[in-house]
Formats: structure tokens, C-alpha cells, sequence
């Protein structure tokens, strides 16, 4: 019995170890790919058209992504502008207050120019301490003695420039009222040769054009004094301006003249040309634009007979009865051929 069981043993292990020597040697059976199916040419076009409207709504996200990113850009820099102006201590509305600030004390401020530069403060106060309580002082075109030195430090230890002559100065008062009243000191003698010009430092302050006069081709160091002496010849002079420059204090060769009125502006004109410290002085209405005088070429003169023509024709009256004039024919430059005349003619004159 048991050589039985083993002998069935033996063949089943026969067996299964040739159905896994058939498994083993059997080759990988190759799975088919499935065919591609052809595509119409309405599938084509479909599928072209998905495809385009596939990259329009890329492009779009790609347009929105930009737009929003310049969007935070430009917020960051309204930020930063923001945070300077926070760091400087002002911001858009705090300017805005600062400048309608400014314009309330420059009502307040009263401009004197045409100074003698040895003028102090203490001058100044006695002078305009009467219209009001002063609340500050200070000095302006003022031309140091040393390129190294400042205006302010120039002011502070009196070091100007030996060839300067004037100085100018704003006098703020704590009311305007009081700034209107000190307009009366204008035209006052200061020192000798020193006329003061007063007038309101704001921007609003406007000048009279038709009580004005435009001066031209002054001499670069005139005074405003010599301008004064020259045209009160035409009436009550207000203000003498000449403009300077802002470094050396020099005039630029230009200035204004305003009158009492209207009438002395008529005077003023007639003056034009005049000598005034050896320079022919252009005097003009401020407004009008002034001309170069344009050299005319020489013109060929026109035949007495157009000009005899022209002047006989202004000497008629306007009653002279003036018929229809018939235009002259352009004479012709082709030269003449002379008249064939017929043969019969001939023969009859022979």
C-alpha cells in the first residue's frame, strides 16, 4: 500500500511539473492596439475651432492676470508715495491746508523793495510798528560778499557785496488789515536816494496794466530813483520795478513804471527814445508786444506813369461819373506772319 501511495505521488508531481513547464514556455500573447479612427473634415473643423477658442480663453486669463498685477502695482506705489509724504510729515491733504495757509500769510505780508543794503530791522519796525503788531521780519536779495557764504549767513553778519546797492525785505504783520494800512509808507524816502516800494506779497495782488509802462534797453546798473527823477516829468509816479538778477543784483535791462493814472501813461509814451544814463530807452503800454524794426530791401521803384495813374484816380470825387473800363488784351510775344493775298486780287489790283 505504500509503494502504491508513493508511486501516485511521484505522478502527480509529474504531473504539475509539466503543465508549468507548458505555462513557462508558452510566448506573451501581444495585445492589439485599437486603430485610429479617421476624422472627418467637420470633425476636424470642430476640433480646430475648440482648440482656437481653447487659446483665446488662455490669452484672456493671461490679459486679466497682467491687468490685476499692474493694479496692485499701482496701489503699491500710491502706498509708497503715501508712506514719503508720511515720512517727510505731509501728506496730499496736508500740502493742500499748507498752500491755503501760505496764501492767508502772504495777505499778511507786506513786500518793500529798493532797501539800502545798511537798512536793519530795527529801521524797518519803527517804520511799520504803528499800522500793527509785527510778527516777523526778513531780508531778501542780498548778495554775499563770498561765494562760501549763504544769503542767511550774508544777513546775519552784514557781508555783502561792496557793488550792491539795494536790498528787499517782507514785513508780516498778525492782521491783514493791518498789512492793507502799511501800504501807505510806498513811495516814502527811507534814506537819501531810497524810494521804498511797498505792495502785498500775495499771488492775487493785481497789477494795473493800464496805469503801466513797459521800459526797455536800461542800463544794468540803474537805480530805481534815476527811472523815478526821469518819467515825474508825466505825472505822480506809484512803484518803480526793475528786474534783477537773483545772484549778482544787477538789473537785466527791463523794468515797469506805474502812475497815478491813465493820463501821465500818454506822457510816458512820448518819451520813447530819451536818453536816460547815456541809453535810448524803449518805452511801450505793458501788454503790447514789441517789434524788431524789420530792414526793408530795396524794392525796384514803380514807373511814374502807375504812380501818376494811382494819384489822379484818389483826386476824383466821389460825384465824377466813372464808366466800365475794359481790361487791355495781353499783347501776344508770337511773332507776326505777314497776309497771303489772293490771286484775284492780285490780278484786278495789277
Amino acid at each position: 500500500k505504500e509503494n502504491k501511495k508513493r508511486k501516485r505521488t511521484e505522478e502527480v508531481e509529474k504531473v504539475s511539473e509539466d503543465q508549468g513547464s507548458s505555462v513557462v514556455q508558452e510566448p506573451p500573447v501581444k495585445a492589439k492596439k485599437p486603430r485610429k479612427k479617421e476624422l472627418s473634415k467637420a470633425e476636424k473643423k470642430l476640433a480646430n475651432r475648440e482648440s482656437a477658442l481653447e487659446q483665446a480663453d488662455e490669452e484672456e486669463e493671461q490679459k486679466l492676470f497682467q491687468s490685476k498685477a499692474k493694479q496692485k502695482k499701482g496701489a503699491s506705489h500710491a502706498i509708497t508715495k503715501s508712506v514719503v509724504n508720511s515720512d517727510t510729515g505731509t501728506t496730499v491733504k496736508q500740502q493742500q491746508k499748507k498752500k491755503v495757509a501760505d496764501e492767508t500769510v502772504n495777505r499778511r505780508t507786506v513786500f518793500v523793495g529798493n532797501l539800502p543794503v545798511n537798512c536793519t530791522v530795527q529801521v524797518l519796525k519803527s517804520l511799520f510798528k504803528g499800522y500793527g503788531q509785527i510778527k516777523s521780519i526778513r531780508f531778501r536779495s542780498l548778495v554775499p560778499a563770498e561765494d562760501t557764504l549763504s544769503k542767511k549767513l550774508a544777513a546775519i553778519k552784514h557781508k555783502v557785496h561792496p557793488n550792491a546797492k539795494f536790498v528787499n525785505a517782507y514785513v508780516v504783520f498778525k492782521e491783514e488789515c493791518d498789512a492793507i494800512k502799511a501800504l501807505n509808507e510806498n513811495g516814502t524816502e527811507i534814506a537819501s536816494g531810497f524810494h521804498i516800494r511797498v505792495d502785498i506779497a500775495s499771488k492775487t495782488s493785481s497789477h494795473d496794466n493800464k496805469r503801466s509802462v513797459f521800459l526797455g534797453n536800461l542800463s544794468y546798473d540803474i537805480g530805481d530813483d534815476a527811472v523815478r527823477e526821469h518819467f515825474s516829468v508825466c505825472g505822480g509816479v506809484v512803484a518803480v520795478r526793475i528786474v534783477r538778477d537773483r545772484k549778482t543784483g544787477l538789473g537785466k535791462g527791463f523794468g515797469y513804471v506805474l502812475f497815478e493814472n491813465t493820463d501821465a501813461v500818454h506822457l510816458a509814451l512820448k518819451l520813447n527814445d530819451s536818453l536816460l544814463m547815456g541809453r535810448k530807452v524803449r518805452v511801450k503800454r505793458c501788454g503790447e508786444k514789441w517789434k524788431a524794426p524789420q530792414k526793408s530791401p530795396n524794392r525796384s521803384r514803380a514807373p511814374k506813369d502807375s504812380v501818376d495813374a494811382t494819384l489822379k484816380n484818389k483826386r476824383r470825387s466821389n460825384d465824377s461819373f466813372v464808366g466800365e473800363k475794359a481790361n487791355p488784351l495781353k499783347k501776344s510775344t508770337k511773332p507776326k506772319r505777314l497776309k497771303t493775298v489772293p490771286r484775284n486780287k492780285a490780278g484786278k489790283n495789277e
